[in-house]
């Protein structure tokens, strides 16, 4: 990237200071979006040279004279309030331990919370994991369900109010501390289901530790090195099953209720901070650069509900 002067913090009073203004958040973006990895291009023409724009830092094509935003093909883009408020948005869930539901988010800036939701869900897409570095060591996995729980059901019996989700933790052997995690919804607890998830989070050379469940046996001839133990009601693997309950806590708490469809988004939510823990003072900028970079993606349409 170019010497841009990249924000830094977690305390809101310093970030208002360095973000008052809608030009600020515009710089920014800019900044960002024009680097010397990714110089300015007119996506009309292809002409590299430009001149001044109509708005703050946009900048227009001096062949075409087609003038572009740095919010345009950005998350950005076509906001229904300003850029000032959505940087403050973003701030907030990206650096608040336990986020905010867009119900509190719409209270504290005066906005619809359907308007919020739907900048939230853009939000939650930049959140998703990179997939670039996969989890490796020793590595615990597990399924959990999150919803109600119908009377008479038991084991991984599923139904249609409750979303299986699988989930791995990284078990770092220096201190028996964890490190990273991801966490997948899945249709069903199946060798079809998990197989999937392991390629895209965990390497083939990992020492794997699941339950004794049988739809984790047919991934051994890829997974070599994983062992399956006892559950013991968790006791077996007790450093996966504290950051399982966190996330049943945090989604309790926070989002009273999760459609199937919407959960791998707080999920995606939930490990962006978890895995960013260590940090926290850059994962501001980090999700801005995703926002800014990412093409933006279409809202499939759903019910919004008061406690999303």
């Amino acid at each position: 990237m170019n010497n841009r002067k990249q924000y830094i913090g977690v305390n809101s009073i310093e970030f208002n200071k360095y973000f008052q203004t809608e030009e600020d958040c515009y710089r920014y973006l800019s900044e960002i979006k024009w680097s010397i990895d990714k110089p300015y291009q007119c996506k009309k023409c292809g002409h590299l040279k430009y001149g001044k724009g109509k708005k703050p830092y946009s900048r227009r094509c001096t062949k075409c004279n087609y003038d572009e935003s740095p919010t345009s093909g950005t998350m950005f883009d076509k906001l229904k309030f300003s850029l000032l408020t959505a940087f403050h948005i973003c701030f907030k869930l990206s650096t608040k331990k336990k986020g905010m539901s867009s119900l509190e988010l719409s209270e504290e800036f005066g906005l619809r919370q359907k308007t919020v939701w739907e900048f939230k869900w853009k939000i939650q897409q930049a959140m998703t994991s990179s997939r670039k570095s996969l989890l490796d060591g020793k590595i615990q996995v597990d399924e959990f369900f999150v919803g109600e729980y119908e009377e008479g059901k038991v084991g991984r019996s599923s139904d249609s109010k409750k979303k299986l989700v699988i989930v791995a933790l990284e078990i770092l052997e220096d201190n028996n501390g964890v490190g990273r995690a991801y966490a997948q919804v899945i249709e069903h607890a199946s060798s079809k289901e998990f197989r999937p998830f392991f390629e895209t989070y965990i390497s083939n050379d990992a020492n794997v530790i699941t339950d004794v469940w049988k739809g984790y046996l047919p991934l051994k001839k890829d997974y070599p090195n994983l062992e399956q133990i006892p559950s013991e009601k968790g006791k077996g693997m007790q450093q996966l099953h504290i950051h399982i309950m966190n996330i049943q806590g945090w989604l309790r708490g926070i989002h009273h209720h999760c459609s199937k469809e919407r959960m791998q988004g707080y999920l995606d939510e939930y490990h962006f901070r978890y895995n960013r823990r260590s940090m926290m003072g850059s994962i501001f900028d980090l999700l801005i650069k995703r926002m800014v970079l990412s093409e933006p993606k279409r809202l499939i349409k759903n019910k919004i509900t008061t406690a999303l």
